[in-house]
């Protein structure tokens, strides 16, 4: 595989959390999660909740898992880990956007031919944070 594609070591990515990375597309930057399946497979989604876009899952401390799925901390929606559908929440029925990922010789590598890796992170290029908004954990 490419080292260029290379992302992360698979042992870094959590089971019970998330690594945040920053992908380019051109001149864009977007963010991705990567989340490890009980399987070892690691899968990535766009780092936004389908029902505010602008509401980030991970906010550069790994997404909120509980009972194995991913949680929106903004207003409590839960996604599933291996496929992103949204089983509770006012987004019910969506899912999370998807990169393709591959694991290799226990390396995540990029394989989503329409994005490049950029580095490890938030993409620091806009605010998505949703301050105003009340959140799902009282704050």
């Amino acid at each position: 595989m490419d080292d260029a594609r290379r992302i992360i070591a698979a042992d870094d990515v959590p089971e019970d959390g998330t690594v945040l990375v920053t992908l380019r597309q051109g001149t864009e930057t977007t963010e991705a999660i990567l989340t490890k399946l009980g399987d070892g497979a690691v899968v990535a989604f766009e780092n936004t909740c389908p029902h505010w876009t602008d509401v980030r899952l991970d906010k550069g401390s790994g997404a909120y898992v509980r009972n194995g799925e991913l949680v929106c901390q903004k207003h409590g929606a839960t996604f599933q880990r291996d496929s992103g559908y949204c089983d509770f929440g006012p987004c019910e029925g969506s899912v999370l956007s998807t990169f393709d990922v591959d694991v290799e010789d226990g390396v995540v590598y990029l394989t989503d031919e329409a994005y490049e890796f950029d580095h490890l992170g938030e993409s620091g290029d806009h605010e998505r944070s949703s301050g105003s908004r009340i959140d799902f954990t009282g704050s």
